[in-house]
């Protein structure tokens, strides 16, 4: 099942053998995010969610770019809301990857900055680039941090490392965002899609979805509403 025509949108859908993947398909613009390309991939995020032939969906970029921050070279803003929306929201993406019952690798191949970052720290797994930038650099633009990264950042790595990230704006390298916790590993850029497949591919074929569904959303509500050990023992129990 494809959800949008391959060759036009800024998100290409293709699935295959349970693993859905998701392109972002700009890539003469690195990839750069647009509104339509957030209302995209808010869209094929609920359609793969929705489609039990998908078991696991890996999000990566076209070309040599994950995403290289927001477009502000076309006519419109990249944030603003589609047409069918009247309010703006800082946290365009909707669900966010963690919100989804499927799991979600980014399998980012290149630099992701800005919001290309912020969209990967989503995602329930990241495999990156080694020799790729990396930086949430909104505060050197003037403006606040965006999809919810003052909370995931807070949760995949310590205060102390959210504030540097965060509050300079610096980019980094694939080799400290792994020490840091924000990636799982880092590859060559041309391994990094090969990587994230396998482990998609692994999951789709020995996984049990209902499994992976409950102990997704256990993972992350523990994280959401700061659970006691016991209290995760008892949703376990009744899980």
């Amino acid at each position: 099942m494809v959800y949008f025509d391959r060759m036009s949108s800024d998100v290409a859908v293709d699935i295959s053998a349970g693993v859905a993947v998701l392109t972002l398909n700009r890539p003469e613009h690195l990839n750069a995010y647009t509104a339509e390309m957030g209302a995209l991939l808010s869209q094929a995020y609920r359609d793969c969610d929705a489609d039990d032939d998908v078991r696991a969906i890996v999000v990566t970029g076209a070309g040599r770019a994950f995403c290289a921050g927001a477009d502000f070279s076309a006519g419109t803003a990249p944030f603003d809301a589609p047409p069918d929306e009247s309010a703006f929201s800082a946290s365009p993406i909707v669900p966010a990857a963690f919100e989804l019952r499927k799991p979600v690798i980014a399998a980012v191949n290149g630099h992701a900055i800005g919001i290309g970052l912020t969209i990967a720290l989503q995602a329930d797994m990241r495999i990156i680039a080694d020799d790729a930038k990396y930086g949430v650099v909104q505060v050197r633009r003037g403006v606040i941090p965006d999809c919810m990264s003052h909370w995931t950042l807070a949760h995949l790595t310590n205060l102390g490392v959210a504030a540097e990230v965060l509050l300079t704006g610096r980019t980094f390298s694939g080799a400290e965002a792994v020490a840091w916790g924000l990636a799982n590993r880092a590859l060559p850029a041309a391994d990094v899609l090969d990587s994230a497949m396998d482990i998609a591919r692994d999951v789709a074929t020995n996984v049990a979805p209902m499994s992976a569904a409950l102990c997704k959303r256990l993972l992350w509500d523990t994280a959401i509403n700061s659970y006691t050990p016991r209290q995760v023992a008892s949703l376990e129990t009744q899980l």
